[in-house]
């Protein structure tokens, strides 16, 4: 159970200062050959996986009476959203939607948050045959890498 597993740490080692949300999963398909099962997946892991790591950590924060920093990890397709990519694009957005809210409900205890929407990133969730159909759209011809993804989180 992550929030047992998460306040215990915070009871062992005190509140956190920052979190970074970084729970995904892609599954894509065009829309009406989707499943439900690749859909729920998706939409759970993306959106549950911010649920279940930010509101058992979120009042410990509060409680700190210290400035926090929360980062959360969408994607650009969560923006303009991509062929083949319904369930994910929507679990995206929605990410983009729940770090909006979330950040006016705790700027006033001066806990940031802010969320990253990165293009592609070279991780095991792309093919090559992605990354070569993506590089004639990319103005660098290159994907991103994963440390540059990070060096944005520790800001």
């Amino acid at each position: 159970d992550c929030a047992r597993i998460l306040l215990a740490d915070v009871e062992a080692n005190g509140a956190y200062y920052g979190v970074v949300c970084n729970a995904g999963i892609a599954k894509d398909n065009a829309f009406p050959a989707l499943s439900g099962e690749e859909w729920d997946s998706v939409i759970r892991t993306n959106l549950d996986g911010f649920y279940n790591l930010l509101h058992p950590l979120i009042m410990p924060m509060v409680r700190r009476r210290k400035p926090g920093r929360i980062v959360t990890i969408a994607s650009v397709s969560g923006l303009v959203g991509n062929r083949g990519q319904t369930n994910y694009s929507a679990a995206k957005a929605g990410i983009i939607g729940a770090t909006k809210a979330l950040a006016l409900e705790l700027a006033k205890r001066e806990i940031t948050v802010n969320c990253i929407a990165p293009g592609l990133i070279a991780t095991d969730m792309i093919g090559d045959e992605i990354i070569e159909e993506a590089l004639k759209m990319i103005p660098l011809r290159r994907v991103g890498q994963p440390e540059e993804v990070a060096a944005l989180c520790s800001f």
